[in-house]
């Protein structure tokens, strides 16, 4: 190299941008930008788990460099199946430059940004220069397509496509060919307004029979709702779904005409339209005739399975009361709405497996002593909702929300696993179920299966909340912040995601960001309700690191222990990150787990469970051996021995000591 000259090295390129960025950005020009720099960290973190990193990056285009090609090709897959919007991606490998910067110029980059150029909305081309460093199974999985002239180059070149089929987990994949459903909500082309409510609600209907009579997947209803108006040509590439039904409602005075149609998104091919005319009392009977209609143009068969036709006014109430919230109080409300749309329609499996579900939701903030009666309430609702469905994926969740926090762990998995192996079970209940997992320490399963789920329900917050949440736990930090910055800026009332943004950013040192969602405006106006008290200090013993005031979470603990007998197992979990791991398992040791059933107890769902003891971040209280002790006493060692699924924290803990052998000793 010639003095003064730039550094050069052979480096793998890949090259990825947005598909129709400059429409998006027209149309909604926040969202976009926010899409765009949520985009920016997904990217990141992919590339640097596969030993890369970002170089150059410009509105919505990003150059990633990698010093292998396989690692660069399993990187540009993984683009292609995670981003959000869904990203065309090219790579190749070739001579670049070096800038002092950390750039990099020269012709491979060029080669790379014209393959992507030639791709698809969530597709990879490859250079055969790269194919023919690519061994191994993923070599298989790139198709030729022939000889490419790229634009405004000269010289031709073999293009390959990668297939990006997302890899095997422990939850079945759908297959390439299998068909996933939006359906949009219906036009209101009436004059009264008080027909939207009909109007989605003929939209709910087909949702929910296609949900529970056919081998269909269906994608949930916060996602596909969005999609409205002038917004409705968007909803085949955000959901990425391979069929839209869509039609419209027009009312005249007791009669309804419903029209519909259902179009492949790939072709934009019309495959089945049809219009229906009825009188009002019989417009459930249409639905029906919609679905099958649906069914035949899909050429699926769907089960017997069906309701009775419910009448207007109880399917109105059980739209309001699906209505998602984030506060207790606010349950009140679907509950009653619920409870009258199941007395005006006893066969309405749906609304006695929502009214189980949030009746549930709604125990976890009552006091202990109530909710043994609350609980059999639930119990008579969920076994209602199955005795006319019994897929119903609303009563078996609220089933699985009765079990205790900890000690049932296998009659627990009784009630998820056939869940997650059911066709019709929705987005949220797949997502949730992933708490189960990460109760038993299977974080890898537990973010796999809340993956699968998001993909369900991209566009609902919940979504975004649960899989950032499953995330963090496992200690992929990066991405979980990003997911749930999503949820909170799409549901900024969600105290949920903005406490777990809040401890994310102090296990991160990002106290900027700590401070704006705990700023005095932010918090009148969206407070952290019954975690306040619990993140400022949290946020406190963090970022000062005294040993006076790190000491309080050791306190707090042996307080409650001192004055009743109990302990919680998230303060031992705490107080051992802070470095009292010692002094918290003397405590556990002679103290009862809670819940007491007494008035220190928490309310919530999170509250008690064992997942705490698996966090990521906190690791301090298990790396004592002690900790199997504390595992058998949950019950936790009998579910590892007895399924033979242990948990992740096993390989971690080796360098400590031997965690099986711990527990076979414990047991």
């Amino acid at each position: 190299m010639a003095d003064g000259a730039p550094p050069r090295k052979l480096a793998t390129i890949v090259a990825i941008d947005v598909a129709g960025y400059s429409a998006r950005t027209e149309a909604d020009e926040t969202k976009t930008t926010a899409e765009i720099a949520a985009l920016r960290g997904l990217i990141e973190s992919i590339a640097e788990a596969h030993g890369g990193r970002v170089f150059n990056s410009a509105g919505d285009g990003f150059m990633v460099e990698f010093g292998s090609s396989l690692s660069g090709v399993e990187a540009a897959r993984e683009f292609a199946q995670r981003a959000e919007p869904r990203v065309r991606v090219g790579v190749h490998v070739g001579d670049v430059v070096v800038q002092p910067n950390g750039d990099l110029l020269g012709h491979g980059i060029n080669v790379a940004a014209r393959l992507m150029a030639r791709s698809e909305p969530g597709t990879v081309l490859v250079s055969a220069d790269v194919r023919r460093l690519i061994r191994g199974p993923i070599a298989e999985h790139m198709v030729s397509r022939g000889t490419m002239q790229l634009d405004k180059m000269a010289e031709t070149i073999e293009g390959f496509a990668l297939q990006t089929a997302a890899p095997s987990t422990v939850i079945p994949q759908a297959k390439n060919s299998e068909p996933l459903l939006a359906v949009l909500p219906f036009d209101n082309l009436s004059n009264d307004p008080e027909m939207q409510f009909f109007s989605d609600g003929v939209s709910e209907e087909i949702m929910q029979r296609l949900m529970r009579g056919a081998k269909l997947k269906v994608v949930g209803r916060t996602s596909s709702f969005q999609f409205r108006g002038d917004r409705k040509g968007d909803a085949a590439r955000a959901l990425n779904c391979t069929h839209v039904l869509d039609g419209s409602v027009r009312r005249a005075a007791a009669n309804v005409r419903v029209s519909a149609h259902l179009v492949e998104t790939g072709s934009q091919t019309t495959l089945w339209s049809d219009r229906f005319d009825s009188s009002l009392e019989d417009v459930f009977a249409v639905q029906d005739q919609i679905s099958e209609s649906i069914a035949n143009a899909l050429r699926r068969t769907f089960s017997s399975v069906s309701s009775k036709a419910i009448d207007s006014a109880a399917y109105d109430l059980y739209l309001r009361g699906i209505q998602t919230v984030f506060v207790s109080k606010d349950l009140l409300p679907g509950i009653t709405a619920l409870e009258e749309a199941t007395r005006r329609a006893p066969q309405f499996a749906e609304a006695w497996g929502k009214l189980a579900e949030l009746r549930a939701h709604f125990l976890f903030h009552q006091p202990h002593a109530e909710r043994e009666s609350l609980a059999a309430m639930v119990t008579a609702e969920a076994g209602r909702a199955l005795a006319l469905d019994p897929h119903n994926p609303a009563a078996r969740l609220a089933l699985l929300l009765l079990m205790p926090p900890w000690g049932r762990f296998i009659e627990a998995e009784t009630i998820v696993e056939p869940l997650l192996q059911d066709s019709h079970t929705d987005g949220y209940t797949f997502q949730f179920s992933a708490t189960h997992y990460m109760s038993v320490g299977r974080m890898r399963d537990a973010v796999a299966i809340a993956r699968r789920g998001y993909e369900l329900d991209a566009l609902n917050p919940l979504s975004s909340h649960l899989l950032g949440f499953c995330l963090w736990y496992a200690g992929q930090n990066t991405e979980a912040r990003r997911r749930t910055e999503s949820a909170l800026a799409r549901a900024p009332d969600n105290h949920f995601s903005a406490i777990n943004l809040i401890l994310m950013g102090a296990e991160a040192q990002d106290w900027a960001a700590v401070d704006a969602l705990m700023s005095p405006a932010r918090l009148a106006q969206y407070p952290l309700r019954q975690f306040a008290r619990s993140a400022i200090q949290y946020v406190k013993m963090t970022r000062d690191a005294s040993p006076q005031l790190r000491a309080r979470a050791l306190d707090a603990a042996r307080k409650d222990f001192e004055e009743t007998g109990y302990v919680d197992l998230p303060a031992l979990a705490i107080a051992s990150h802070f470095g009292a791991a010692d002094e918290a398992h003397k405590i556990a040791a002679a103290a009862k787990f809670r819940p007491a059933g007494d008035g220190r107890d928490q309310m919530g769902f999170d509250a008690y469970r064992s997942y705490f003891l698996f966090h990521a971040y906190w690791p301090e209280f298990r790396r004592d051996p002690r900790f199997a002790k504390v595992c058998a006493r949950l019950g936790l060692v009998d579910y590892w021995r007895t399924t033979q699924h242990w948990p992740d924290c096993e390989t971690e803990l080796a360098p400590f000591y031997d965690f099986r052998a711990a527990c076979e000793k414990a047991s």
